[in-house]
This record gives structure tokens, sequence and C-alpha cells, in this order.
């Protein structure tokens, strides 16, 4: 097995359900074809560098897996039929990858964005005004109404 990244460009304009249905079908022909889906990111909206089909800007994903030649092939086969695709690129990451570590990344990121979401929620805990910030403000209103 190898371990593949693919880079592709959707098109900006698509609704929100065309976009989602573009994703897993992706992660449909990844499954379907014996492949290990380690990441999905999307990279948001971005500027292209020139114009690709009328189009000056893109919807970047980057899909890391591992898989056979045949999965890039039915990948790549899709993405030209596809509208919905403006670009796409394929790379292979590493030649040789057993499936185990394949699993245990998919479990290393995981736990990442768990500890990720634990620290973001602590630190809007943090951010977030107690009763006593509260408390403060309203007597500097009874203050200011006293000298006036």
């Amino acid at each position: 097995m190898r371990k593949y990244e693919t880079v592709f460009i959707a098109n900006p304009d698509l609704q929100d359900q065309t976009r989602t249905d573009l994703f897993e079908k992706v992660r449909n022909i990844i499954a379907k074809e014996g492949g290990i889906l380690t990441n999905f990111d999307e990279w948001g909206n971005k500027k292209l560098a020139y114009e690709i089909k009328k189009k000056l800007r893109g919807h970047y994903v980057c899909v890391s897996y591992g898989g056979t030649g045949n999965l890039i092939k039915e990948l790549e086969r899709n993405f030209r039929l596809s509208d919905d695709v403006l670009k796409f690129m394929t790379i292979l990451i590493s030649d040789d990858v057993t499936a185990e570590q394949l699993e245990k990344e998919v479990q290393e990121a995981l736990d990442q964005s768990k500890l990720a979401n634990e620290a973001g929620k602590k630190s809007v805990e943090d951010e977030t005004p107690g009763e006593e910030a509260f408390a403060d403000d309203e007597k500097v209103e009874e203050t200011e109404d006293k000298t006036e």
C-alpha cells in the first residue's frame, strides 16, 4: 500500500449541499477501492493564481490517504468527469506503508483534534466574563449617576 495526498480545487460557487455531496463522493471512492482515509482538510475559498474555467477563486481541499494505483485511477477519473472540480493533483508521499501505520496516523489525528477542541473550549471559558465583571460595571454606573 502507498500513501498519497491529493489536492483538488472545487468550484467556489457550489451550494453547501452540492459541495458536501462532492466531498462524500470522494470519501466513498476511497472506501470502495479499499483505501484508508487519514485526513480530509478543507482549506476554504482562495484566490487562484490564474483563471481556471472562468473562475478567479476556488475551494481548496487536501485529502491524505493510503491505497493502490487503482484507487488513484478511479479518483482521478471521477475528478475529470465532474464539472464541480476545477483542478486536481495527486502526490505520492510514501511508497511502502502498512494499514496499521495508517490506522495509527488516523488515531493520532483524532487525539490531536480532541486536544485542540478541549483547549479551544477552555480559552473561550477564560475569555467569558463572570458575574464579578458585570457587578463592577453596575458599580461604575451607580457612581456616575451620583456625581451628575
